[in-house]
Parts: structure tokens; sequence; C-alpha cells
């Protein structure tokens, strides 16, 4: 979705400015690997209007395929809206019927995803449609087929689906997933009065190698089928807008995992690149490159 952030605080309808950026979970996701290094290509339909054709343009400046993006004549790009105030911030979507909601399974190419190592997809692709559902189920089936790995981010929005209609969706969806994430508000709304042990020990249950808890300001924690167990602490950061940081965390804990890294170093680069987002204005704009990541960690590592 094409995004505005409102440039000063308060309530949406007394604000005069925004900053125009991009949004969009595995939007965000992609972006965020790309920026650590991984070599990404994206699957989705945009509308044929400018928010489309700037989306293509993020896309290729960021070095990510688009060859199997579908360009839907006379669709459009759902469009939303963040305000922030003292009560947190308040997003309003207009995104109804909108090029990405109609995604469908016709529109993947087999042989495209079955060459991947990672597909990612989220609990919101489930949501906004049942096309959209219907594509990433065949796009997690053809990448299991092929011996790939599914990233699955829950990211459970209630005000797209109800949660007794969500919960049977994503627990299948948890039983297909090779590495889950899950943030705290996701994790209350599945398994409430749970902590965060036995959050990761119930969505291990369900079949992934990994499983991670995103606790914002908290950090991380990250839990294996093997045994491994790690609650690793935020970087201390000054926030101004945490819109997309989960996002850009997973994107670039699968990148480090992708690259070798083992699950800590890979919690701990993570917490970084959500650190550092959530020091700008937007989900996108403030997502880090590898290299100021890097940098982040060495000076932090050296004051400590």
């Amino acid at each position: 979705m094409a995004e505005f952030a409102a440039e000063q605080r308060g309530r949406l309808g007394g604000v005069r400015t925004f900053r125009r950026g991009f949004g969009g979970d595995t939007a965000n996701f992609i972006v965020a690997a790309a920026r650590m290094g991984a070599r990404c290509g994206y699957v989705t339909r945009l509308g044929d209007d400018e928010f489309g054709r700037a989306f293509l343009l993020l896309w290729a400046q960021e070095g990510v395929d688009t060859r199997h993006v579908i360009v839907e004549p006379g669709a459009r790009t759902g469009v939303y809206f963040i305000s922030r105030h003292d009560g947190g911030h308040d997003f309003t979507y207009y995104r109804g019927d909108s090029a990405a909601s109609r995604l469908r399974p016709k529109d993947l190419a087999p042989a495209y995803l079955a060459g991947t190592k990672v597909l990612h997809t989220s609990g919101i692709t489930q949501a906004i449609s049942g096309t959209a559902r219907a594509a990433a189920a065949e796009a997690v089936r053809i990448v299991r087929n092929a011996g790939g790995a599914v990233s699955y981010d829950v990211n459970l929005r209630p005000r797209l689906w109800p949660v007794e209609s969500a919960h049977p969706v994503i627990e299948e969806s948890l039983a297909g997933a090779t590495l889950a994430f899950l943030s705290e508000e996701d994790a209350a709304l599945l398994y409430p009065g749970a902590d965060a042990p036995e959050v990761l020990r119930r969505v291990l249950d369900r079949g992934p190698r990994i499983a991670v808890l995103k606790r914002g300001g908290l950090g991380c924690a990250v839990a294996a089928s093997t045994g491994e167990r790690y609650e690793l602490p935020a970087w201390p950061v000054e926030v101004v807008d945490t819109t997309g940081a989960g996002d850009a965390f997973a994107g670039a804990f699968v990148a480090a995992w992708l690259g070798g890294a083992g699950l800590e170093d890979a919690g701990r680069f993570a917490n970084a690149v959500g650190a550092l987002t959530a020091t700008g204005l937007g989900a996108v704009a403030p997502i880090p490159t590898r290299e100021q990541v890097v940098q982040f960690i060495r000076e932090r590592q050296a004051r400590a």
C-alpha cells in the first residue's frame, strides 16, 4: 500500500501534512531482506496507477526481482494513513478491492517459486481476501514440495478477520512453516495468558523448526525444535515510529539465517534492524542498510 505518514502529532483529521512512503507487511519484509544482502523477488498485484509505478521503481532500486508482479489495468493500489498521538499511533486503511487483494493462485509461476530458498508470507496476506489466502497456500505447497523453506509471520489483525476465523488458518499455516514469527499482540490473541516460553513451545508444537516472538522494546525470544532457546534484549534507541519495525526485523532475521548466522546472532542482528527502523518515520524509508546495522552494533558494543 502507498503510505501517508503524518508529519505532525495529532489525530488524523487535524493533521495538515504527510510524508508519502511505502507499506504492506510482506513488502516491508522484502525491502529489509534485500537491504541486508539477500537476493529477493516479490509476487503480488499492483494497480496500474502512480502508486503502483512508484512501487516498481522502489523495488528496482532495491534490487528486488519484479518479473512476477502483475500490474492490473484499471485496478488501484491500496493506501493507508498513519497518525501519531499521545495514545500511540493509528492506521486508517483504504484498501478494499485493491489490486493486491485480487491475487489468485493462477497468478503464481510454479517454476519460479520452486527455485526459491525461502518463501515468506503472512496472516495479512491471508486476511485481505479469500483468493489471496488461496494463493498463499498454493505458494507454500509449491515451495515445500520443491524442498524450500517457508517463513510465516502471524500478523493477526482482528480488524481484517475475526480471531475465531483466523485461528484455525494460522494454526494450519504454522504447521507448514519452517520459521514462524509472531508479536506479543499476536500471542495474546492466540494464546491468552501464556508467557513467552509457553508461546514458543506451543508454536513449535505445530511443526516449525524455528519460532520467534517479537517483543518490541523488550527485544525478542527465539526457540528451535533442537532445544535452543534465547531471550535477546532490544537495542535502546529513541523511538519515532514503530510502523514496519516488526516486518523489518523478520526480513533481517531470515536474511541473516540464510547467510549462515546462528539463531542467537540472527536475533541480535534483527533486533538492531528493528530498532533502527523505529528511529524514523514510516515503514520503509528508515529501514537501514546492512552496513549501517554493522556500524550501529560495533558502536554499541564499543560503548558497552
